[in-house]
């Protein structure tokens, strides 16, 4: 399955009082990297609200922290989905540094309608996107 890449620099402000990276840090990192792959698309969230009237909101995350990254590492986020449904993504996302996993998670990603929060269907064109992109790997 294809992956996207995004690469991610720790700032001071990303680190905790122990020098490593804040824990809630990496859910950040990792909204950036599927808002970059939503992006490379060619869709951008503000115009998917206001001309589709959309948002897509997590539903629920599993994350495993495996090792600490540090103040100005250089991580890369890898996105794949593994699962789509009518409304539903499901992302595993990897934060590495040098191909060494730091942490990795599950994220489980709605699209509802903009106006009342409730799901609807993954618009067309997002869904001939990904199919372009991830032809025969069973998106």
């Amino acid at each position: 399955m294809s992956s996207f890449h995004w690469p991610i620099r720790v700032y001071y402000e990303d680190t905790d009082g122990g020098g490593v990276v804040y824990h809630a840090n990496y859910l950040k990192f990792m909204e950036r990297a599927r808002t970059e792959w939503l992006r490379s698309l060619g869709f951008e969230q503000t115009e998917l609200k206001s001309g589709m009237g959309i948002i897509f909101v997590v539903r629920g995350i599993d994350i495993q922290y495996k090792r600490p990254a540090s103040f100005n590492d250089a991580l890369t986020v890898v996105t794949t989905i593994s699962k789509t449904g009518r409304s539903l993504l499901v992302f595993e996302q990897i934060v590495q540094r040098n191909n060494q996993i730091m942490t990795q998670a599950t994220v489980e990603v709605a699209c509802v309608s903009a106006a009342d929060f409730k799901p609807v269907s993954i618009p067309q064109p997002i869904r001939l996107a990904m199919q372009a992109i991830y032809a025969n790997n069973g998106v």
